[in-house]
């Protein structure tokens, strides 16, 4: 029998209904599937407060983690791991930041295949590359991603996200699109287990090919890299002021997240729609670069 362990965290549940859905048409009798969730000894709030939700920026973006409880009955010999974790300030969250850098994940995932599973804005790529680089510190040997992406877009998820963060409600503008990905893409992700289910019968986790090739799991837009790797610069610089201001939830640390926010806004407001139209006149003369970028970030899946 060919077992198979799912391992996350999903704070608002998004996480959770896509992996279920995923999963849904996995087990047999001859696949067992375990499903383990990452917990936090100190339970993030949702919805966050306000300066809670900003305060985990610094450590998210620096990788930190957090203090996790030791996953229960674990199986050391699984043959395919699938790993799901969402996106904090284009880094893994924090929970799974943590839960990676554990002596348990060495365990568990040395010489492994792993599938990992993003639901998220659509800025993610950078999140991704650091995963890569956690997997490879731990022996393990990714071998699919699939990324499913906010149904609001790369503008609009600026505000509809954040909005939903800090109320819980998904819709809480009437004239915009809701927060979150769309639920048919949510049950269409039912074919990736599909696939698995064949591929473990057939022994593909143990080369060196991905399994879920040409079933949509990776859709880069290549002309949205160079935004989030400026704005990942930006995140570093200012994590470092956060945290220079005072300790977590300190009076110091509210001070600079305001400065911050109030920052936020006006990029939002003046410099986002101006890099917009540079984007698109410079991404005219840049299609084959364009290209190479997406397929590289694409791999090992692609679309």
């Amino acid at each position: 029998m060919k077992k198979v362990l799912v391992i996350y965290f999903s704070q608002t549940g998004q996480l959770k209904s896509v992996l279920d859905s995923f999963i849904s048409k996995l087990p047999d009798k001859d696949i067992r599937v375990d499903v383990r969730t990452i917990k936090p000894k100190k339970a993030y709030p949702f919805p966050w407060p306000f300066y809670t939700f900003f305060d985990e920026f610094p450590e998210a973006v620096q990788m930190d983690g957090c203090e996790i409880e030791e996953l229960k009955d674990i199986d050391k010999e699984y043959d395919l791991i699938i790993l799901g974790y969402t996106v904090w300030y284009m880094s893994p969250s924090i929970p799974i930041t943590a839960f990676m850098q554990s002596a348990q994940a060495k365990d568990i995932f040395k010489n492994r295949p792993v599938v990992t599973v993003v639901a998220c804005r659509d800025m993610w790529v950078l999140a991704q590359e650091k995963m890569k680089v956690m997997l490879k510190n731990l022996d393990a040997r990714l071998i699919d991603h699939v990324a499913l992406t906010d149904q609001s877009g790369s503008v609009l998820s600026l505000i509809t996200l954040p909005t939903w963060m800090l109320t819980g409600e998904k819709k809480y503008f009437s004239a915009l699109p809701s927060s979150g990905i769309l639920q048919e893409d949510i049950d269409a992700s039912v074919r990736f287990g599909k696939r698995l289910n064949y591929a473990l019968k057939n022994n593909e986790e143990q080369g060196s090919e991905a399994m879920l090739k040409n079933l949509g799991a990776v859709n880069v837009n290549a002309k949205l890299i160079a935004t989030e790797k400026i704005a990942n610069r930006s995140f570093l610089v200012w994590t470092k002021l956060i945290k220079l201001s005072g300790k977590k939830y300190s009076l110091g640390r509210k001070v600079t997240i305001t400065i911050y926010v109030a920052f936020l806004v006006l990029l939002v407001l003046s410099v986002v729609p101006l890099n917009i139209i540079a984007r698109k006149i410079l991404n005219i003369f840049q299609k084959e670069k364009l290209q190479a970028m997406e397929e590289h970030y694409e791999f090992p899946s692609g679309r």
